[in-house]
């Protein structure tokens, strides 16, 4: 590090963006096929289409995440993540987030459009919910997932206190009760999706309510793998006080995560029911 000439750190030349690049075009051309009932390129074809190719283009984005940011660890370890670097790293992941708040923003407005102007749409009944749909109850569990979600967001605070204090028994512990409280979560959802007295394909109120909550869920089983894998490298002893930008966009993610539930908790369960 002594003899660099610019704050700035050059990557190594890495086979993983050709690999990703691959792997996405695999898997978006797969899923096409796949649901799509294997109508491809104007066939005539109306069986469903296989599953492999998707699943082998996921397995290779799957990989080269795991390989890429295995890569970006060793760099950081090396010497080569200095403050520019990680500003930068910061700034990629807030980017990332403002990308995934595009996508909840759309699925809320498909669940508004219908929502505030039911009178215009005779499909529905007029009203909302449309006529028959037996939503559920607000104040019941998902209640008690906002409270199991909001009490997650404390416990991952008080965990990046203990890091930035450098009390790694802190840390391990509030990693450790905010996974069980994602987890926690997870299983009431599921619990909930299985109890629900409505299908996904079973009209707009459903698709745009499975849509949008199970998109969440999929960010809550995301973020959790995220704060695993955080779990595992503070054992390791990994991050410092002053060096933890893994840590920190993890938490970022997480704290996303639970603002978009309370969003959804409010207008979809108890405002859309």
């Amino acid at each position: 590090m002594k003899f660099e000439k610019h704050n700035y750190h050059l990557v190594d030349p890495s086979p993983w963006p050709a690999i990703g690049a691959i792997g996405c075009i695999i898997l978006a051309f797969g899923a096409v096929i796949y649901f799509g009932d294997g109508l491809t390129f104007g066939a005539e074809e109306t069986t469903r289409g296989s599953m492999l190719p998707m699943l082998i283009g996921l397995g290779l984005v799957l990989f080269t995440m795991a390989a890429w940011w295995k890569d970006v660890v060793k760099e950081s370890h090396s010497g080569f993540h200095n403050e520019i670097v990680q500003i930068g790293l910061k700034y990629g992941m807030v980017l990332f987030i403002a990308s995934e708040v595009c996508f909840f923003v759309a699925f809320f407005w498909a669940f508004f459009d219908p929502s505030l102007y039911p009178g215009y749409r005779e499909a529905i009944g007029g009203v909302w919910p449309p006529e028959g749909v037996e939503t559920m109850h607000a104040m019941g569990i998902p209640l008690l997932n906002t409270i199991i979600l909001l009490s997650s967001g404390a416990t991952l605070t008080w965990a990046h206190h203990g890091l930035r204090e450098n009390n790694r028994k802190q840390l391990i512990l509030g990693l450790i009760i905010t996974l069980a409280l994602g987890w926690t979560f997870t299983a009431f959802q599921a619990y909930e999706y299985h109890h629900a007295k409505f299908a996904f394909t079973e009209g707009i109120y459903s698709s745009t309510f499975f849509m949008a909550t199970g998109f969440h869920g999929f960010h809550v089983i995301v973020g959790s793998l995220f704060l695993l894998v955080c779990l595992i490298r503070s054992i390791k002893g990994h991050f410092t006080p002053d060096h933890h930008v893994g840590f920190e966009a993890a938490a970022w993610y997480w704290h996303f995560v639970d603002v978009v539930w309370i969003f959804l908790f409010t207008v979809v369960y108890w405002w859309g029911a």
